[in-house]
């Protein structure tokens, strides 16, 4: 069955990163912007962390967002509400500060533009644990803008975390496509590969590789963008 789409994960893959790096900026940064509304600093990681365990358990009986936002006023109150929109503030400003964990490669454009010159959907398949605004500003720092996509997964839009399998199917309904019909494109062995049980084609990106379980990756597609290029030609 032909390939009618691409799926893009995001961070590590078209934006390389230092994933720890990356995390202790955010909660270094997050936490300095809830202690001025009145959070205990010390408590933000975990809470923060609880919230984001919430959205990857989330069962679709609500977005990801709201399962995230309700376990945060679980523990803080429901005063908590009140302060999304500063939040929002944050990921318009400081939260650019985090990009240095980042790198650049323009490899992620031009595999991009090469899906949308064969014709083919590119959708962006990132894990739905931040909200739009950030995910934007992260397509930015890879060199890219949400005009690349026909769809991108978003805490806001989602209601299904990888790896549960029915963030995938949630894609394929949304762009209405089979998993025969998808090339699903990631550096995370049991995030983004899992998208093969379904049906979908994988080729695992290995410049940021993320492989917690150490299954074996012989089996896969994979190379860096320049595999990933040649492989995409070639659909």
């Amino acid at each position: 069955m032909a390939i009618k789409a691409v799926l893009f994960d995001l961070d590590g893959t078209l934006l390389p990163m230092d994933y720890d790096k990356f995390m202790h900026l955010y909660f270094k940064l997050l936490g300095t912007k809830l202690a001025t509304l009145g959070y205990a600093p010390e408590t933000v990681k975990d809470s923060v962390w609880k919230g984001v365990g919430a959205m990857v358990k989330n069962d679709g009986s609500c977005q990801n967002e709201e399962a995230f936002w309700n376990t945060f006023a679980s523990i803080y109150g429901e005063h908590v509400h009140k302060d999304k929109g500063e939040l929002e503030i944050f990921y318009q400003t400081e939260f650019s500060k985090v990009q240095e964990a980042c790198g650049f490669h323009p490899g992620a454009k031009e595999v991009v533009e090469t899906v949308k010159q064969k014709g083919l959907m590119a959708v962006l398949a990132t894990n739905p644990l931040f909200p739009a605004v950030a995910t934007k500003a992260r397509m930015g720092w890879a060199g890219l803008s949400p005009e690349d996509f026909v769809y991108y997964t978003t805490y806001e839009n989602s209601s299904y975390c990888k790896p549960n399998l029915k963030y995938y199917e949630m894609i394929l309904e949304e762009i209405g496509v089979k998993p025969q019909e998808c090339l699903m494109v990631g550096n995370d062995v049991q995030e983004d590969m899992i998208a093969e049980k379904l049906g979908m084609e994988v080729f695992l990106l290995t410049d940021c590789l993320i492989n917690s379980k150490q299954q074996d990756i012989s089996g896969y597609p994979k190379g860096g963008f320049a595999e990933l290029l040649e492989y995409i030609r070639g659909l």
